[in-house]
Protein backbone atom coordinates (compact mmCIF):
# COMPACT_ATOMS: atom_id res chain seq x y z
CA UNK A 1 0.00 0.00 0.00
CA UNK A 2 1.46 3.30 -1.00
CA UNK A 3 1.74 6.22 1.38
CA UNK A 4 -1.36 8.22 0.21
CA UNK A 5 -3.60 5.15 0.57
CA UNK A 6 -2.25 4.50 4.08
CA UNK A 7 -3.08 8.07 5.07
CA UNK A 8 -6.60 7.76 3.67
CA UNK A 9 -7.10 4.44 5.48
CA UNK A 10 -5.86 5.89 8.78
CA UNK A 11 -8.09 8.97 8.34
CA UNK A 12 -11.14 6.80 7.59
CA UNK A 13 -10.31 4.62 10.58
CA UNK A 14 -10.17 7.70 12.80
CA UNK A 15 -13.56 8.84 11.47
CA UNK A 16 -15.08 5.42 12.25
CA UNK A 17 -13.50 5.50 15.71
CA UNK A 18 -14.88 9.01 16.34
CA UNK A 19 -18.30 7.86 15.19
CA UNK A 20 -18.19 4.86 17.54
CA UNK A 21 -17.07 7.04 20.45
CA UNK A 22 -19.79 9.61 19.73
CA UNK A 23 -22.44 6.90 19.37
CA UNK A 24 -21.47 5.27 22.67
CA UNK A 25 -21.29 8.68 24.37
CA UNK A 26 -24.86 9.45 23.30
CA UNK A 27 -26.18 5.98 24.19
CA UNK A 28 -24.52 5.56 27.55
CA UNK A 29 -23.39 8.94 28.90
CA UNK A 30 -25.99 11.38 27.56
CA UNK A 31 -28.88 8.93 27.35
CA UNK A 32 -30.63 9.98 30.55
CA UNK A 33 -30.09 13.68 29.91
CA UNK A 34 -31.52 13.41 26.40
CA UNK A 35 -34.37 11.20 27.55
CA UNK A 36 -35.54 13.80 30.04
CA UNK A 37 -34.73 16.93 28.02
CA UNK A 38 -37.78 19.21 27.95
CA UNK A 39 -37.20 19.79 24.22
CA UNK A 40 -37.39 16.06 23.47
CA UNK A 41 -40.89 15.66 22.07
CA UNK A 42 -40.87 11.96 22.95
CA UNK A 43 -40.76 13.00 26.62
CA UNK A 44 -43.94 15.07 26.29
CA UNK A 45 -45.64 12.38 24.18
CA UNK A 46 -44.85 9.83 26.90
CA UNK A 47 -46.03 12.21 29.65
CA UNK A 48 -49.43 12.52 28.03
CA UNK A 49 -49.55 8.99 26.63
CA UNK A 50 -51.36 7.63 29.70
CA UNK A 51 -53.76 9.21 32.20
CA UNK A 52 -51.94 11.22 34.87
CA UNK A 53 -52.41 10.26 38.46
CA UNK A 54 -54.63 12.51 40.55
CA UNK A 55 -54.26 15.24 43.12
CA UNK A 56 -56.53 14.34 46.03
CA UNK A 57 -58.47 16.49 48.52
CA UNK A 58 -60.65 14.96 51.24
CA UNK A 59 -60.30 11.55 49.56
CA UNK A 60 -61.60 12.82 46.20
CA UNK A 61 -59.74 13.69 43.01
CA UNK A 62 -59.75 17.35 41.99
CA UNK A 63 -57.99 16.44 38.73
CA UNK A 64 -58.64 14.00 35.91
CA UNK A 65 -57.66 13.10 32.34
CA UNK A 66 -59.64 13.13 29.09
CA UNK A 67 -58.70 11.20 25.98
CA UNK A 68 -57.99 13.47 23.02
CA UNK A 69 -58.19 12.95 19.26
CA UNK A 70 -56.18 14.28 16.33
CA UNK A 71 -52.98 14.61 18.37
CA UNK A 72 -50.00 12.47 19.31
CA UNK A 73 -50.75 13.46 22.92
CA UNK A 74 -53.30 10.86 23.95
CA UNK A 75 -54.59 12.36 27.22
CA UNK A 76 -55.25 15.90 28.40
CA UNK A 77 -55.42 17.10 32.00
CA UNK A 78 -58.77 18.19 33.45
CA UNK A 79 -59.60 20.02 36.68
CA UNK A 80 -62.64 20.14 38.95
CA UNK A 81 -63.31 23.68 40.17
CA UNK A 82 -60.07 24.68 38.47
CA UNK A 83 -59.99 28.38 39.50
CA UNK A 84 -60.57 27.50 43.14
CA UNK A 85 -57.76 24.93 43.24
CA UNK A 86 -55.24 26.51 40.83
CA UNK A 87 -53.05 27.96 43.65
CA UNK A 88 -52.63 24.39 44.91
CA UNK A 89 -52.44 22.29 41.75
CA UNK A 90 -50.81 24.68 39.32
CA UNK A 91 -51.30 23.49 35.75
CA UNK A 92 -50.17 20.68 33.44
CA UNK A 93 -50.39 21.81 29.83
CA UNK A 94 -49.30 19.95 26.71
CA UNK A 95 -48.22 23.27 25.21
CA UNK A 96 -46.98 25.29 28.18
CA UNK A 97 -45.51 22.77 30.63
CA UNK A 98 -46.39 22.41 34.29
CA UNK A 99 -46.16 24.36 37.56
CA UNK A 100 -46.56 23.83 41.30
CA UNK A 101 -47.72 20.37 42.42
CA UNK A 102 -48.26 19.31 38.80
CA UNK A 103 -44.58 20.04 38.14
CA UNK A 104 -42.99 19.12 41.46
CA UNK A 105 -44.76 15.75 41.62
CA UNK A 106 -44.68 15.14 37.85
CA UNK A 107 -42.70 11.90 38.21
CA UNK A 108 -45.32 10.42 40.52
CA UNK A 109 -48.27 11.68 38.48
CA UNK A 110 -46.86 10.34 35.19
CA UNK A 111 -45.73 7.05 36.74
CA UNK A 112 -42.06 7.66 35.90
CA UNK A 113 -40.78 8.14 39.44
CA UNK A 114 -38.24 5.51 40.57
CA UNK A 115 -40.41 4.84 43.63
CA UNK A 116 -43.02 3.36 41.26
CA UNK A 117 -40.54 0.93 39.63
CA UNK A 118 -41.84 -2.17 41.45
CA UNK A 119 -45.47 -1.26 40.74
CA UNK A 120 -44.70 -0.57 37.08
CA UNK A 121 -42.82 -3.87 36.76
CA UNK A 122 -45.80 -5.81 38.13
CA UNK A 123 -48.12 -3.98 35.75
CA UNK A 124 -45.83 -4.78 32.82
CA UNK A 125 -45.75 -8.49 33.73
CA UNK A 126 -49.55 -8.61 33.97
CA UNK A 127 -50.03 -6.64 30.78
CA UNK A 128 -51.58 -3.69 32.55
CA UNK A 129 -50.93 -0.24 31.11
CA UNK A 130 -48.68 2.01 33.19
CA UNK A 131 -50.55 4.50 35.37
CA UNK A 132 -49.46 7.47 37.43
CA UNK A 133 -49.56 7.61 41.21
CA UNK A 134 -51.60 10.00 43.35
CA UNK A 135 -50.68 13.05 45.42
CA UNK A 136 -52.82 13.31 48.56
CA UNK A 137 -52.95 16.86 49.89
CA UNK A 138 -53.54 18.24 53.37
CA UNK A 139 -56.15 20.68 52.04
CA UNK A 140 -59.69 20.94 53.39
CA UNK A 141 -62.30 21.25 50.66
CA UNK A 142 -64.67 23.14 52.95
CA UNK A 143 -61.98 25.62 54.08
CA UNK A 144 -60.80 26.18 50.50
CA UNK A 145 -64.35 26.80 49.29
CA UNK A 146 -64.99 29.30 52.10
CA UNK A 147 -61.71 31.08 51.33
CA UNK A 148 -62.19 31.27 47.57
CA UNK A 149 -65.88 32.23 47.70
CA UNK A 150 -65.11 34.88 50.33
CA UNK A 151 -62.56 36.50 48.02
CA UNK A 152 -64.77 36.11 44.96
CA UNK A 153 -67.75 37.69 46.71
CA UNK A 154 -65.58 40.70 47.58
CA UNK A 155 -64.79 41.03 43.88
CA UNK A 156 -61.31 42.26 44.73
CA UNK A 157 -57.80 40.90 44.41
CA UNK A 158 -56.60 39.04 47.46
CA UNK A 159 -55.49 35.80 49.05
CA UNK A 160 -56.16 33.47 51.97
CA UNK A 161 -53.86 30.98 53.68
CA UNK A 162 -54.97 28.64 56.48
CA UNK A 163 -52.83 26.25 58.54
CA UNK A 164 -53.45 23.60 61.19
CA UNK A 165 -51.18 24.96 63.98
CA UNK A 166 -50.34 21.65 65.66
CA UNK A 167 -49.02 20.01 62.47
CA UNK A 168 -48.33 22.71 59.87
CA UNK A 169 -50.80 21.17 57.42
CA UNK A 170 -52.01 23.75 54.92
CA UNK A 171 -55.82 23.68 54.96
CA UNK A 172 -56.60 26.43 52.45
CA UNK A 173 -54.63 28.34 49.85
CA UNK A 174 -56.82 30.65 47.78
CA UNK A 175 -55.97 33.45 45.39
CA UNK A 176 -58.30 35.75 43.47
CA UNK A 177 -58.69 36.46 40.62
CA UNK A 178 -57.73 33.01 39.46
CA UNK A 179 -57.72 30.93 36.28
CA UNK A 180 -58.94 27.55 35.05
CA UNK A 181 -55.95 25.29 34.20
CA UNK A 182 -58.26 23.20 31.98
CA UNK A 183 -58.61 26.12 29.55
CA UNK A 184 -55.08 25.65 28.16
CA UNK A 185 -54.32 22.04 29.13
CA UNK A 186 -54.15 20.93 25.48
CA UNK A 187 -51.94 22.07 22.61
CA UNK A 188 -54.41 23.67 20.23
CA UNK A 189 -52.90 26.67 18.48
CA UNK A 190 -56.26 28.42 18.71
CA UNK A 191 -58.23 27.42 21.81
CA UNK A 192 -55.39 26.73 24.23
CA UNK A 193 -52.99 29.38 22.98
CA UNK A 194 -55.73 32.04 23.00
CA UNK A 195 -56.71 31.13 26.56
CA UNK A 196 -53.07 31.27 27.65
CA UNK A 197 -52.45 34.66 26.05
CA UNK A 198 -55.53 36.17 27.69
CA UNK A 199 -54.19 35.15 31.12
CA UNK A 200 -50.75 36.73 30.74
CA UNK A 201 -50.11 39.85 32.81
CA UNK A 202 -49.29 41.97 29.73
CA UNK A 203 -52.82 41.25 28.46
CA UNK A 204 -54.57 41.02 31.83
CA UNK A 205 -53.49 43.55 34.49
CA UNK A 206 -55.33 41.55 37.18
CA UNK A 207 -52.61 38.90 36.71
CA UNK A 208 -54.86 35.90 37.47
CA UNK A 209 -51.97 33.43 37.22
CA UNK A 210 -50.14 35.05 40.15
CA UNK A 211 -50.34 32.86 43.24
CA UNK A 212 -50.96 35.68 45.71
CA UNK A 213 -51.05 33.35 48.73
CA UNK A 214 -47.46 32.17 48.20
CA UNK A 215 -45.69 34.44 45.75
CA UNK A 216 -46.92 38.00 46.37
CA UNK A 217 -45.42 40.02 49.22
CA UNK A 218 -47.51 42.80 50.77
CA UNK A 219 -46.83 45.34 53.52
CA UNK A 220 -48.46 43.62 56.52
CA UNK A 221 -49.60 46.76 58.28
CA UNK A 222 -50.71 46.35 61.86
CA UNK A 223 -50.86 42.55 61.70
CA UNK A 224 -47.07 42.71 62.13
CA UNK A 225 -47.64 44.19 65.60
CA UNK A 226 -48.20 40.58 66.73
CA UNK A 227 -44.54 39.88 65.84
CA UNK A 228 -43.46 43.07 67.61
CA UNK A 229 -45.44 42.11 70.72
CA UNK A 230 -43.78 38.67 70.65
CA UNK A 231 -40.36 40.36 70.46
CA UNK A 232 -41.20 42.61 73.42
CA UNK A 233 -42.18 39.61 75.55
CA UNK A 234 -39.36 37.30 74.42
CA UNK A 235 -36.64 39.90 74.95
CA UNK A 236 -37.99 40.95 78.33
CA UNK A 237 -38.84 44.55 77.40
CA UNK A 238 -42.26 43.86 78.94
CA UNK A 239 -43.31 40.76 80.83
CA UNK A 240 -47.07 41.15 81.18
CA UNK A 241 -49.93 42.00 78.84
CA UNK A 242 -51.33 44.47 81.38
CA UNK A 243 -48.08 46.23 82.32
CA UNK A 244 -48.07 49.89 81.29
CA UNK A 245 -45.57 50.74 78.59
CA UNK A 246 -43.41 53.82 78.47
CA UNK A 247 -45.04 55.23 75.36
CA UNK A 248 -45.79 58.94 75.05
CA UNK A 249 -48.47 60.10 72.65
CA UNK A 250 -47.43 61.80 70.49
CA UNK A 251 -44.09 60.02 70.16
CA UNK A 252 -41.27 61.49 68.09
CA UNK A 253 -39.24 58.79 66.37
CA UNK A 254 -35.64 58.58 67.53
CA UNK A 255 -33.19 60.56 65.41
CA UNK A 256 -35.97 62.54 63.74
CA UNK A 257 -38.41 65.37 64.38
CA UNK A 258 -41.26 63.28 62.97
CA UNK A 259 -44.19 62.27 65.14
CA UNK A 260 -45.52 58.76 64.61
CA UNK A 261 -49.30 59.20 64.41
CA UNK A 262 -52.08 56.96 65.68
CA UNK A 263 -55.30 56.45 63.75
CA UNK A 264 -58.16 58.29 65.45
CA UNK A 265 -58.71 59.25 69.05
CA UNK A 266 -57.55 56.07 70.80
CA UNK A 267 -56.05 55.56 74.31
CA UNK A 268 -52.40 54.96 73.40
CA UNK A 269 -50.44 57.04 75.91
CA UNK A 270 -48.46 54.58 78.09
CA UNK A 271 -51.00 51.93 77.05
CA UNK A 272 -50.49 48.32 78.09
CA UNK A 273 -49.58 45.82 75.37
CA UNK A 274 -53.14 44.46 75.54
CA UNK A 275 -54.76 47.85 75.02
CA UNK A 276 -52.18 48.78 72.39
CA UNK A 277 -52.99 45.66 70.37
CA UNK A 278 -56.73 46.09 70.97
CA UNK A 279 -56.70 49.63 69.51
CA UNK A 280 -53.66 49.09 67.24
CA UNK A 281 -51.47 51.85 68.71
CA UNK A 282 -48.68 52.83 66.33
CA UNK A 283 -46.86 54.83 69.01
CA UNK A 284 -46.60 51.87 71.40
CA UNK A 285 -45.40 49.27 68.92
CA UNK A 286 -43.22 51.71 66.97
CA UNK A 287 -41.43 52.62 70.20
CA UNK A 288 -41.18 48.94 71.20
CA UNK A 289 -39.39 48.21 67.91
CA UNK A 290 -37.13 51.23 68.31
CA UNK A 291 -36.28 50.34 71.92
CA UNK A 292 -35.51 46.71 71.04
CA UNK A 293 -33.46 47.68 68.01
CA UNK A 294 -33.07 46.17 64.57
CA UNK A 295 -31.13 43.08 65.67
CA UNK A 296 -33.66 41.84 68.23
CA UNK A 297 -36.62 42.58 65.99
CA UNK A 298 -34.92 40.74 63.11
CA UNK A 299 -34.14 37.79 65.37
CA UNK A 300 -37.80 37.38 66.29
CA UNK A 301 -39.02 37.92 62.71
CA UNK A 302 -36.65 35.21 61.48
CA UNK A 303 -37.97 32.75 64.07
CA UNK A 304 -41.42 33.25 62.58
CA UNK A 305 -40.02 32.47 59.12
CA UNK A 306 -39.20 35.91 57.70
CA UNK A 307 -36.28 36.40 55.26
CA UNK A 308 -36.33 32.82 53.94
CA UNK A 309 -38.26 31.04 51.20
CA UNK A 310 -40.52 28.24 52.38
CA UNK A 311 -41.05 25.00 50.46
CA UNK A 312 -44.49 23.51 50.90
CA UNK A 313 -43.25 21.80 48.56
CA UNK A 314 -44.29 24.69 46.26
CA UNK A 315 -41.77 27.49 46.78
CA UNK A 316 -42.93 30.71 48.43
CA UNK A 317 -41.42 34.16 48.12
CA UNK A 318 -39.29 35.20 51.10
CA UNK A 319 -40.91 37.69 53.46
CA UNK A 320 -38.86 40.80 54.17
CA UNK A 321 -37.53 42.37 57.38
CA UNK A 322 -34.32 44.30 56.83
CA UNK A 323 -31.08 43.95 58.79
CA UNK A 324 -29.61 47.44 58.38
CA UNK A 325 -32.25 49.88 59.66
CA UNK A 326 -31.81 52.90 61.91
CA UNK A 327 -34.15 53.37 64.93
CA UNK A 328 -36.85 55.29 63.06
CA UNK A 329 -36.86 52.78 60.20
CA UNK A 330 -37.04 49.95 62.71
CA UNK A 331 -39.97 51.70 64.39
CA UNK A 332 -41.86 51.93 61.09
CA UNK A 333 -41.01 48.34 60.19
CA UNK A 334 -42.27 47.20 63.59
CA UNK A 335 -45.75 48.46 62.72
CA UNK A 336 -45.63 46.77 59.32
CA UNK A 337 -44.55 49.77 57.26
CA UNK A 338 -41.25 50.99 55.71
CA UNK A 339 -40.04 48.04 53.57
CA UNK A 340 -41.44 45.17 55.65
CA UNK A 341 -43.35 42.83 53.32
CA UNK A 342 -44.83 39.38 53.66
CA UNK A 343 -46.83 36.64 52.00
CA UNK A 344 -50.26 35.62 53.32
CA UNK A 345 -48.83 32.18 54.17
CA UNK A 346 -46.15 33.83 56.32
CA UNK A 347 -48.74 35.75 58.33
CA UNK A 348 -50.79 32.56 58.77
CA UNK A 349 -47.57 31.05 60.18
CA UNK A 350 -47.34 33.91 62.69
CA UNK A 351 -50.90 33.31 63.92
CA UNK A 352 -50.27 29.56 63.90
CA UNK A 353 -47.18 29.78 66.13
CA UNK A 354 -49.02 31.94 68.67
CA UNK A 355 -51.99 29.53 68.71
CA UNK A 356 -49.68 26.51 69.09
CA UNK A 357 -48.21 27.82 72.36
CA UNK A 358 -45.14 29.28 70.69
CA UNK A 359 -44.09 26.38 68.45
CA UNK A 360 -44.05 26.98 64.71
CA UNK A 361 -44.57 23.86 62.60
CA UNK A 362 -43.25 23.74 59.05
CA UNK A 363 -46.13 24.32 56.62
CA UNK A 364 -46.78 21.58 54.05
CA UNK A 365 -49.52 20.62 51.60
CA UNK A 366 -48.62 17.07 50.50
CA UNK A 367 -49.76 14.54 53.07
CA UNK A 368 -48.99 11.33 51.19
CA UNK A 369 -47.74 9.92 47.89
CA UNK A 370 -49.60 6.82 46.62
CA UNK A 371 -49.31 4.24 43.86
CA UNK A 372 -52.16 3.94 41.37
CA UNK A 373 -53.79 1.27 43.56
CA UNK A 374 -53.64 3.59 46.61
CA UNK A 375 -50.70 1.87 48.35
CA UNK A 376 -48.74 4.50 50.33
CA UNK A 377 -45.25 5.28 49.04
CA UNK A 378 -44.31 8.21 51.25
CA UNK A 379 -45.95 9.97 54.18
CA UNK A 380 -45.08 13.49 55.34
CA UNK A 381 -44.45 13.75 59.06
CA UNK A 382 -45.07 17.07 60.83
CA UNK A 383 -41.80 18.91 61.50
CA UNK A 384 -41.04 21.60 64.06
CA UNK A 385 -39.57 24.65 62.39
CA UNK A 386 -38.78 26.94 65.35
CA UNK A 387 -39.94 28.27 68.71
CA UNK A 388 -40.56 32.00 68.30
CA UNK A 389 -42.19 32.19 71.76
CA UNK A 390 -42.07 30.38 75.05
CA UNK A 391 -45.38 28.71 75.98
CA UNK A 392 -45.90 31.30 78.73
CA UNK A 393 -45.39 34.27 76.40
CA UNK A 394 -47.49 32.65 73.68
CA UNK A 395 -50.38 32.37 76.11
CA UNK A 396 -49.97 36.03 77.07
CA UNK A 397 -50.10 36.96 73.38
CA UNK A 398 -53.13 34.69 72.88
CA UNK A 399 -54.99 36.59 75.58
CA UNK A 400 -54.10 39.87 73.84
CA UNK A 401 -55.27 38.66 70.43
CA UNK A 402 -58.49 37.34 71.95
CA UNK A 403 -59.13 40.79 73.42
CA UNK A 404 -58.80 42.24 69.89
CA UNK A 405 -61.65 40.01 68.70
CA UNK A 406 -63.76 40.29 71.84
CA UNK A 407 -63.48 44.04 72.45
CA UNK A 408 -61.31 45.56 69.73
CA UNK A 409 -61.04 45.95 65.97
CA UNK A 410 -61.63 42.27 65.15
CA UNK A 411 -65.20 41.82 66.40
CA UNK A 412 -66.46 40.60 63.03
CA UNK A 413 -64.40 37.43 63.46
CA UNK A 414 -66.25 36.33 66.61
CA UNK A 415 -67.63 32.76 66.51
CA UNK A 416 -70.26 31.95 69.09
CA UNK A 417 -69.10 29.32 71.54
CA UNK A 418 -65.42 29.46 70.52
CA UNK A 419 -62.38 31.51 71.47
CA UNK A 420 -60.99 33.48 68.56
CA UNK A 421 -57.79 35.51 68.59
CA UNK A 422 -56.95 37.94 65.83
CA UNK A 423 -55.34 41.13 64.60
CA UNK A 424 -56.51 43.55 61.95
CA UNK A 425 -54.27 45.53 59.64
CA UNK A 426 -54.65 48.31 57.09
CA UNK A 427 -51.37 48.55 55.21
CA UNK A 428 -50.21 51.64 53.36
CA UNK A 429 -50.00 51.30 49.58
CA UNK A 430 -48.37 53.55 47.02
CA UNK A 431 -46.17 56.65 47.32
CA UNK A 432 -47.25 58.64 50.40
CA UNK A 433 -50.10 56.12 50.82
CA UNK A 434 -51.73 57.54 47.68
CA UNK A 435 -53.40 54.27 46.63
CA UNK A 436 -56.09 52.29 48.43
CA UNK A 437 -54.49 50.41 51.32
CA UNK A 438 -54.45 46.66 51.81
CA UNK A 439 -56.88 45.15 54.31
CA UNK A 440 -55.45 42.35 56.48
CA UNK A 441 -56.70 40.01 59.15
CA UNK A 442 -54.86 37.17 60.89
CA UNK A 443 -56.55 34.89 63.38
CA UNK A 444 -56.94 31.50 64.99
CA UNK A 445 -59.83 29.64 66.62
CA UNK A 446 -59.77 27.39 69.67
CA UNK A 447 -61.95 24.41 70.58
CA UNK A 448 -63.32 23.63 74.03
CA UNK A 449 -60.20 21.59 74.88
CA UNK A 450 -58.09 24.69 74.12
CA UNK A 451 -56.59 23.11 70.98
CA UNK A 452 -56.47 25.19 67.84
CA UNK A 453 -57.57 23.52 64.59
CA UNK A 454 -56.89 26.49 62.31
CA UNK A 455 -54.95 29.73 61.88
CA UNK A 456 -55.79 32.04 58.99
CA UNK A 457 -54.40 35.05 57.15
CA UNK A 458 -56.46 37.12 54.71
CA UNK A 459 -55.36 40.07 52.58
CA UNK A 460 -57.63 42.15 50.32
CA UNK A 461 -56.55 44.57 47.58
CA UNK A 462 -59.68 46.53 46.70
CA UNK A 463 -58.87 49.25 44.19
CA UNK A 464 -62.52 50.22 43.77
CA UNK A 465 -63.59 50.47 47.41
CA UNK A 466 -64.27 53.76 49.13
CA UNK A 467 -61.00 54.49 50.94
CA UNK A 468 -62.65 55.14 54.32
CA UNK A 469 -64.43 51.77 54.10
CA UNK A 470 -61.21 49.77 53.83
CA UNK A 471 -60.19 47.97 57.01
CA UNK A 472 -58.95 44.57 58.01
CA UNK A 473 -61.85 44.22 60.41
CA UNK A 474 -64.40 45.17 57.76
CA UNK A 475 -63.18 43.38 54.63
CA UNK A 476 -60.85 40.58 55.71
CA UNK A 477 -62.17 39.42 59.10
CA UNK A 478 -65.49 38.02 57.75
CA UNK A 479 -63.58 35.83 55.28
CA UNK A 480 -61.28 34.55 58.03
CA UNK A 481 -64.35 33.81 60.14
CA UNK A 482 -65.96 31.72 57.38
CA UNK A 483 -62.75 29.71 56.90
CA UNK A 484 -62.43 29.06 60.64
CA UNK A 485 -66.09 28.02 60.85
CA UNK A 486 -65.61 25.60 57.95
CA UNK A 487 -62.71 23.91 59.73
CA UNK A 488 -64.54 23.82 63.07
CA UNK A 489 -67.61 22.28 61.44
CA UNK A 490 -65.43 19.58 59.85
CA UNK A 491 -64.23 18.58 63.34
CA UNK A 492 -67.74 17.91 64.64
Amino acid sequence: MNKPLRRIAIFCGLLVLALLIRDNWIQYVQADELRTDKNNRRVVIERYGTPRGDIIVDGKAITGSDETSGSDFKFKRTYTNGPMWAPVTGYASQAFGATQLESIEDGILTGNDDRLFFRNTLDMLTGKEKEGGNVVTTLSGAAQKAAYNGLKNQGAKGAVAAIEPSTGKILALASYPSYDPSSFAGNSTTTDTDAWQKLQKKNNPDDPMLNRALREVYPPGSTFKVVTAAAALEHGLYTDADEKTKSPDPWVMEGTTTKLPNEGNIPCKDATLRVALQYSCNTVFGKVGSDLGNDKMLETAKKFGFTEEQFTPVRTSASIFSDDMNPSQTALSSIGQFNTATTPLQMAMVASAVANDGTLMKPYMVDEIQTNNLDPLEKTDPEEMSKPLSPENAQILQSMMETVVQDGTGKRAQIEGFKVGGKTGTAQHGVDNSENPYAWFISYAKLSDNSSPVAVAVVIEDENAVRDDISGGGLAAPIAKSVMEAVIDSKK
